[in-house]
C-alpha cells in the first residue's frame, strides 16, 4: 500500500483496541476505501478475531434488512438453532466478500431476539421488529459472540447502498458499542453520494487523495514505461485517486497517444468516477454478447443469499465462463471460494448502464426465475422485467408490497403498489393498487403523494374512495378541517355503501383480507371520519356518524363499533367496551401500526392504556424511523398521555417536546396544537400557571374557528386545573362548567367525565355543595366507576368529598383509596387523601389526618406539583407535624445540550446545527427536547433568557 500512513496507523489502533466502537471511513469512489477495509479486515484476522464482512449493493438498496442479513447470517446458530433457513450451497454466505469464520455453538437466543432475527430472515409470518428491539438483539447477539474469547469486527463495504432498514439497525449498533469490549463496526461509504449513515452520528474518519509523491510513486510502481507526456497527464486527471491511477494508463494504451489523450481531455470537468465508468464502459464494449448478458445478470443481482424455510438458500447469481471479463480487469477471481466478482462497483454501474431496455428485461426475467421462491426480490425483478399489463406480476407486486410493509419498508411498498397499477390488466384494479398506495403514503405522511395517487386512481373526480381518503388526511392533519371533511366523507361511505359493484371491486379474495373486513377501502373511510367525529367533538357531528355506521349493517366491523363508543362518549355508550379493548390489545404484532394506535386512543378513553404502552414504546422510532410520521405523532401522544396518568411528569414533558418539534417540522397543524394541548394540562398540575395558559390561548386560538371540540375541551379543562392549582376556584368552576353542567354530563364531551373531580372541588371551594353534590350523584347514577378504573377512583373521590354524613364520606374515601388501580392515577389519588386528610382533621382530631395528609405531600413532592404540595404541608402543620419542604434537585445540561441550545437561541436550525456540530437534525431534535425541561421553559423563542440565567456551563468532554 503506498502511501496511508495516517490512515494505517487509525484503522490498526481501531482494529486492536480492547473497546468496542464504530468509525465510518467517507471518500470519493476509487479513492481506496476498500483496500483500507481489506486492511483492516487482516489486521484482525491475524490478531484472531472473528471477521464479518458485507457489502451494500444498489440493486439491493430497496430490500429491508437485506444488509443486515448479510452481518447476521455467519453469526447464527447452525442446523435447526437457526431461526429460518440454512446455509449456501457452497458452505459460506453469498456476498461478494465472504465472512472469515462462524462461531460453531450456538447462542441463547430469546424469544424476542430469535422473533427479530425471523423478519430478519425473510420470515412472512410476524410484524417487522422496531429498530430498538432488533438493535438490542444484535448487539446481544455480537457480545455473547465476543465474550466466547473472540472478538467481532464486522466491516460494510459501499454503505451508502445499505437498505435504510439495515442501516438504522447498524447506526443503533454502532452507537451503542462503547462498553461493550471486543466488538467493533468498520463502515465504508462515498463521500460524494447520500448515505442512510449520513445521520448516523458515528465517527469519521475523512478518506482523501494521495499525495503529488504517493501518486506518482503509485503510479510509477505500476506503470514504469510511460512516457513524459503521458504521465503528467495521467497525475493531472487522477488527482491523486488511486483507481483512476491504475486505470488512466491502460485507456491511454488502447489506441494513439494523441487520440486517447484528446478523449481523456475531453471529459475533463466530469467527475472522476464518471470518467472511470467510461473507461470500463471501452473494455465491456469489447466483450462478446454472451459475456456481457452473464456480467449484466450478475450485476443486476444482489450481494446475499436469501434463505427462506428451506435447507438450502437461493444464493446471489453466479457469473459462468467470464475469463476474458477477468483478463480485461472488469472481474476479479475471489481467494479460497473461486467465484467472480466485480473488481470495483463502478464496473457494476457500467454494466447496467451499458445494456439496452431490452437487454436488461431479459436478464430480470432470468433473475425472477432464480429468485422465485422469494416474493421480494422476485417482485424486483418482474417489475423491471415486464413491459405490458400481466395481472400475474401485478398481484405478485402486490403481495410483496404487503410484505414489505410488514417489515418496516412502507416506503418502498408504495413504489411496488404503483407499479402494480401499472400492470394490472384492469381498469379496477388498477384503481384498486393506486388507492392502495395512496392510502399508505398517507400512513407515512407523504401526503402530496398520496394525493397524486389517489387522482390517478380515479381520474377526471376528486371524489373516489381514494381521493376522498388522500384530500381528508391532508385537511384533518394539516389544516384540522372537521366540518366539511366529515361531509366530504359521509358521502364517499355513503357512495361505496350503495354502489352495485362495491364487493367486486374490492375483491373478496385480497389477499390480507379476513370475514371481518369485508371491505377494506370502506374499512379505512370509516376509521377516518370517526377520527374527524373525535376531533370535532360535538352532538351533531357524532350523530350523524353513528347514523352511517347503522346504515352500514355488516360491513361495519367491530372495530368501528368499538371506536365509534369509545371515542364518542364513554358515559353513554363506553360500558362493555374495556374487556374486549383488552383482548384484542393481546394481539398487536399482528396488527398494523395504524390499527394499533386506533386501538390505543381507545385504551385510553377507557383508561387502560398502560398494558399497550411498552409496545407503543417498543415500535413508536420504527414508525418515525420508516417515515410514518403520522402512526408516530399519534403513538409519542398515548404514551405522554400515560406518562401523565402514571405521574411520569418529567418524561411526559420530554416525549412531548419531541412530539411536537415533529409535528411542527412536518407541517401537522392539529398534531401540534393537539400537542400544546397536552403540555398545557401538565404545566397545569406542575402549577405553572402562566405557561399552562399560555399553551391554551394558543390552542384556543387555533381550535375554536375550526370547531375542533376536542381541543377546545382540553384547554377549558386545562383553565379549570390552572385554576385549582393556583386556588382560584371562581375561575376554575367556570372552565367546568364551559365543558358540561353541574349534576349532568354533556353528551359527547369527552372531557365532561375526566374533569368531574375538578368541577367538585371547584363547586366545593365556591360554595354551592348542593352543585357538588349533584354532580358527584350524576357520577353514579351514570355508572361511571363500572367503565373505566380512573373514574371509579374519582367518582368515589367525589361521592366522598360531597357526603352528607360521616359513615358514607368514610366508605366511599375507603373504596377510593383500595381501588386496585387507584395507585396508577397518583395525582388523583393525592388529591383525594388530602381532602380526606382534611375532613378527617376537622371531624376526628389532628393524629387520625396525619397518615392520608401524608401520603398526598409526599405525592405531591414527588410528582413536582408545588401549589398542591404547599396545600397538604399546610394541612401537616395544622396537625402538628414539622414542617417539611424537600430541596429542588438541579439538573445540569450536559455540555452537548448546552452548545445545541446556544446555537438553536442564535437563531439556526436543527440542520445548521447539525451540520456545524456533526449530528443529524433528529439528534439535535432530542438533545432541545431534553433540555426545554431541565431550562423550565417550551419554547425555542425562551432559549435566550433561560441560557443566561445558567450561570455555569457543564464541562467540555
Amino acid at each position: 500500500m503506498v502511501g496511508r500512513d495516517g490512515e494505517r496507523a487509525r484503522l490498526s489502533a481501531f482494529v486492536l483496541a480492547p473497546d468496542g466502537q464504530a468509525l465510518v471511513l467517507r471518500g470519493e469512489a476509487g479513492v481506496g476505501k476498500s483496500t483500507l477495509l481489506d486492511l483492516a479486515a487482516r489486521l484482525a484476522a491475524e490478531d484472531g478475531q472473528l471477521v464479518v464482512r458485507a457489502t451494500g449493493v444498489e440493486a439491493e438498496s430497496g430490500l429491508p434488512h437485506a444488509g443486515l442479513h448479510q452481518l447476521l447470517y455467519p453469526l447464527l446458530p447452525t442446523s435447526d438453532d437457526r431461526p429460518s433457513g440454512g446455509r449456501a450451497s457452497d458452505g459460506r454466505p453469498s456476498d461478494d466478500r465472504a465472512s472469515d469464520s462462524r462461531p460453531s455453538d450456538a447462542p441463547p437466543l430469546g424469544a424476542t431476539a430469535r422473533a427479530a432475527f425471523d423478519a430478519v430472515f425473510g420470515r412472512p409470518d410476524g410484524p417487522p421488529p422496531p429498530v430498538m428491539a432488533l438493535g438490542i438483539a444484535v448487539l446481544d447477539l455480537l457480545s455473547w459472540t465476543a465474550s466466547k474469547g473472540r472478538p467481532v469486527l464486522l466491516v460494510l463495504d459501499d454503505g451508502q447502498w445499505l437498505d435504510e432498514a439495515s442501516a438504522e439497525v447498524c447506526g443503533f449498533v454502532g452507537r451503542r458499542l462503547a462498553g461493550r469490549p471486543g466488538v467493533k463496526l468498520l463502515v465504508a461509504v462515498r463521500g460524494d453520494t447520500s448515505s442512510p449513515f449520513d445521520t448516523a452520528a458515528l465517527p469519521e474518519a475523512p478518506i482523501g487523495a494521495l499525495a503529488d509523491a504517493d501518486a506518482t510513486r503509485l503510479l510509477d510502481l505500476h506503470h514504469p514505461r510511460l512516457g513524459r507526456q503521458v504521465r503528467g497527464l495521467v497525475l493531472e486527471q487522477a488527482g491523486g485517486n488511486p483507481l483512476a491511477l491504475l486505470e488512466l494508463p491502460a485507456h491511454l494504451a488502447d489506441g494513439p497517444g494523441d487520440r486517447a489523450g484528446q478523449d481523456l481531455l475531453g471529459l475533463h470537468g466530469v467527475p472522476l468516477p464518471r470518467r472511470i465508468q467510461e473507461i470500463y464502459a471501452a473494455r465491456l464494449a469489447r466483450l462478446g454478447d454472451s459475456i456481457r448478458a452473464e456480467l449484466l445478470r450478475g450485476a443486476l443481482d444482489g450481494a446475499a443469499a436469501r434463505p427462506g424455510d428451506g435447507p438450502a438458500p437461493i444464493a446471489r447469481y453466479r457469473m459462468r465462463q467470464v475469463d476474458e471479463a477477468v483478463a480485461c480487469g472488469l472481474l476479479v477471481v475471489e481467494p479460497g471460494a473461486g467465484e467472480f466478482a466485480f473488481r470495483h462497483p463502478l464496473v457494476r454501474s457500467s454494466v447496467v448502464q451499458l445494456a439496452t431496455p431490452d437487454q436488461r428485461r431479459a436478464a430480470h426475467r432470468v433473475l425472477a426465475q432464480l429468485h422465485r421462491e422469494y416474493p421480494e426480490r422476485r417482485a424486483i425483478h418482474l417489475a423491471a422485467a415486464t413491459v405490458d399489463p400481466e395481472e400475474g406480476v401485478a398481484a405478485d407486486l402486490e403481495a410483496a408490497a404487503r410484505s414489505a410493509t410488514r417489515r418496516g419498508g412502507a416506503r418502498l411498498a408504495v413504489s411496488w403498489l404503483t407499479r402494480a397499477a401499472e400492470l394490472s390488466e384492469t381498469r379496477v384494479d388498477r384503481s384498486r393498487r393506486l388507492g392502495e398506495a395512496a392510502y399508505v403514503a398517507g400512513q407515512t405522511d407523504h401526503l402530496g403523494r398520496a394525493r397524486s395517487l389517489a387522482l390517478a386512481a380515479a381520474p377526471g373526480t376528486d371524489e373516489s374512495p381514494a381521493a376522498v381518503l388522500a384530500d381528508s388526511y391532508l385537511a384533518l392533519y394539516r389544516d384540522g378541517e372537521v366540518r366539511a371533511t366529515h361531509r366530504r366523507i359521509v358521502a364517499a361511505v355513503e357512495r361505496l355503501r350503495d354502489s352495485p359493484d362495491r364487493v367486486g371491486q374490492h375483491g373478496p379474495d385480497r389477499p390480507g383480507r379476513g370475514p371481518d373486513r369485508p371491505d377494506e377501502v370502506l374499512d379505512r373511510l370509516v376509521s377516518l371520519l370517526l377520527a374527524v367525529s373525535q376531533y370535532a367533538g360535538d352532538r351533531a357531528t357524532w350523530r350523524r356518524t353513528h347514523e352511517v355506521l347503522a346504515t352500514l349493517g355488516d360491513l361495519a366491523t367491530e372495530r368501528a363499533w368499538m371506536y365509534g363508543s369509545t371515542w364518542s362518549d364513554v358515559v353513554r355508550h363506553g360500558a362493555g367496551w374495556s374487556r374486549r379493548v383488552e383482548r384484542a390489545a393481546a394481539g398487536l404484532e399482528d396488527q398494523d401500526p395504524w390499527d394499533v394506535t386506533r386501538l390505543a386512543v381507545s385504551a385510553y378513553h377507557l383508561d387502560v392504556l398502560s398494558p399497550l404502552r411498552p409496545y407503543l414504546e417498543r415500535v413508536v422510532d420504527r414508525e418515525l424511523d420508516t417515515g410514518a410520521m403520522s402512526s408516530g405523532i399519534v403513538m409519542l401522544h398515548l404514551v405522554l398521555l400515560d406518562q401523565l396518568a402514571l405521574g411520569q411528569w418529567d418524561a411526559a414533558e420530554r416525549t412531548g417536546h419531541r412530539a411536537l418539534a415533529l409535528a411542527t417540522e412536518r407541517g401537522h397543524g392539529l398534531f401540534a396544537h393537539q400537542t400544546r394541548a397536552y403540555l398545557a394540562q401538565l404545566a397545569a398540575v406542575r402549577g405553572r400557571t402562566a405557561e399552562a395558559r399560555e399553551l391554551q390561548t394558543a390552542v384556543e386560538a387555533w381550535a375554536r374557528p375550526r370547531g375542533v371540540g376536542f381541543l377546545t375541551q382540553i384547554a377549558d379543562a386545562v383553565g379549570a386545573t390552572a385554576a385549582l392549582s393556583a386556588g382560584d376556584y371562581e375561575t376554575a368552576f367556570l372552565h367546568a362548567i364551559g365543558i358540561t353542567a353541574p349534576g349532568a354530563f354533556r353528551p359527547y364531551a369527552y372531557q365532561a367525565s375526566r374533569t368531574l373531580l375538578d368541577l367538585v372541588e371547584a363547586a366545593l371551594h365556591t360554595g354551592r355543595a348542593e352543585q357538588a353534590r349533584a354532580h358527584a350523584l350524576a357520577a353514579r347514577d351514570a355508572g361511571l366507576p363500572d367503565l373505566s378504573p380512573r373514574l371509579a377512583l374519582i367518582t368515589h373521590g367525589a361521592l366522598a368529598m360531597t357526603a352528607e354524613d360521616d359513615t358514607e364520606a368514610s366508605a366511599h374515601y375507603a373504596r377510593a383509596q383500595s381501588h386496585p388501580a387507584a395507585e396508577r392515577f397518583p395525582f388523583e389519588l393525592a388529591r383525594i387523601r388530602l381532602a380526606h386528610g382534611i375532613a378527617v382533621r376537622r371531624l376526628h382530631g389532628a393524629a387520625a389526618a396525619r397518615l392520608p395528609l401524608t401520603q398526598a405531600a409526599k405525592t405531591f413532592d414527588r410528582l413536582g406539583a408545588p401549589a398542591w404540595a404547599a396545600r397538604a404541608h399546610a394541612e401537616l402543620r395544622a396537625a402538628g407535624v414539622a414542617p417539611h419542604t424537600p430541596a429542588p434537585a438541579s439538573v445540569p445540561l450536559t455540555w452537548q445540550e448546552r452548545r445545541v441550545a446556544e446555537l438553536a437561541a442564535g437563531g439556526l436550525t436543527n440542520k445548521e446545527i447539525g451540520e456545524q456540530m456533526r449530528l443529524s437534525p433528529r439528534t439535535v431534535s432530542a438533545h432541545l427536547y431534553r433540555a426545554f425541561p431541565k431550562l423550565g421553559i417550551t419554547t425555542r423563542a425562551a432559549l435566550r433568557d433561560a441560557l443566561t440565567r445558567v450561570s455555569q456551563p457543564a464541562p467540555a468532554p
